[in-house]
């Protein structure tokens, strides 16, 4: 089986090759702006929608009146940066159309525009070892030239895209690659299902507890003393840049220990086990705010605050977006169920009912008495419901 991965790796700029990745960033950002401002000027002053393609026929003249500027960077990543903007109107329209919160594309900020991509390699990008440096890897990007890489893994299958990625103070190079050759572990037998929560980060339904790392939670008092020093600087100085620089490295460190737990704990259970159950959660559903309006202020705020913190720190999203990608490579079949009165139903004997659990961890059904640790009782639940509609669709 062939799948479609992506590979990132850490660049080693020079200083000289720092000025012009941002230089090409911040072109690209004034490109996509400028592309905003046409279209909505377009359309209050004429009620005419520009489209991706009258855009892009333009692209060539903005090129040559700006050969210094917009001139000297790649005709293709130019194109990707107008899809980027079609892309976010074609998303704006379609929330529009099915009755949901539109937000317009805005205009990006310096800060607010950290990514652009090639769309295929060997047009205006290469990915390559330069012959005269055997031991080391190089990307070639038009306008900044050959970038050493950090190749700290081999790249598979066929490179379709490369991106350059700013995250803070480091830069990254992404490909995307197609047929990439599947890796299928030995089959073990085993199915499972698996509770996500607060308190244990991951609950099996063979009992196994994950701890959560709560990463954010630990480096709250750097973050507390980064973000109040930020607060003192005056705004456009040399020393607001620097705090901001502070808080955005915090940050990114708690970004890239939840990532390294959440690679662990998926590569945990894929090694382990045929079937994975999964609850199909809408964390941004779950994590909306309770605050209310005005007119109808909700209740409990500060607790459903904490709680919000609690999940976003746990970061189940990207551990189900790993674990998806994970399971597929391995040859892994990954279910998602309903999650609805997973936590209310007996294991033993099905019964549902919101007394049944009495506490965060404690689990006691009032028809049978069954007791159990909470999460464990949800995930044989899942597990349950999962082969169920293994069944199902097997059997269609």
């Amino acid at each position: 089986m062939l799948v479609r991965r992506s590979f990132k790796f850490l660049l080693r700029p020079t200083a000289h090759q720092v000025i012009a990745l941002t230089a090409c960033l911040d072109d690209h950002r004034a490109l996509y702006n400028a592309a905003l401002e046409h279209r909505r000027t377009a359309y209050r002053m004429a009620g005419v929608s520009i489209t991706y393609g009258v855009q892009s026929g333009d692209l060539k003249h903005i090129r040559a009146d700006d050969a210094d500027g917009q001139g000297r960077w790649s005709f293709s990543s130019q194109q990707a940066t107008l899809r980027r903007l079609d892309k976010a109107f074609k998303a704006f329209f379609a929330r529009v159309k099915a009755g949901r919160t539109p937000g317009f594309p805005r205009f990006k900020g310096k800060g607010w525009f950290d990514t652009v991509e090639w769309p295929k390699d060997g047009d205006g990008c290469r990915w390559a070892s330069q012959p005269e440096h055997p031991s080391a890897t190089f990307v070639r990007l038009q306008g900044i030239g050959h970038v050493r890489v950090h190749h700290h893994r081999a790249v598979r299958g066929t490179i379709k895209t490369i991106g350059v990625k700013r995250e803070g103070s480091r830069w990254y190079v992404v490909l995307s690659c197609d047929d990439v050759p599947a890796e299928p572990l030995p089959t073990t037998g085993a199915a499972v299902g698996i509770d996500l929560g607060v308190a244990s980060f991951v609950t099996t339904s063979d009992g196994e507890h994950l701890d959560n790392p709560r990463h954010l939670a630990a480096s709250a008092g750097q973050l507390v003393v980064a973000q109040r020093d930020l607060a003192r600087k005056k705004r456009g100085s040399a020393r607001r840049r620097k705090a901001v620089a502070r808080v955005a490295a915090l940050h990114g460190k708690v970004r890239r220990q939840r990532l390294h737990g959440a690679h662990q704990a998926a590569r945990h259970l894929v090694r382990n086990y045929d079937v994975i159950a999964c609850e199909d959660l809408r964390i941004a559903t779950m994590t909306r705010s309770a605050s209310g309006t005005v007119e109808t202020p909700g209740t409990n705020v500060a607790q459903k605050s904490g709680l919000n913190r609690s999940i976003l720190d746990a970061g189940w999203g990207v551990f189900l977006t790993i674990l998806s990608y994970k399971a597929e490579s391995a040859g892994r079949e990954l279910i998602a169920v309903n999650p609805r009165n997973i936590s209310r139903t007996c294991a033993a004997c099905g019964h549902v009912a919101k007394d049944n659990r009495l506490t965060q961890a404690e689990f006691r059904c009032v028809a049978c008495a069954h007791s159990a640790h909470a999460d464990v009782n949800a995930a044989i639940n899942i597990l349950r419901a999962g082969l169920a509609l293994r069944d199902v669709a097997q059997a269609a």
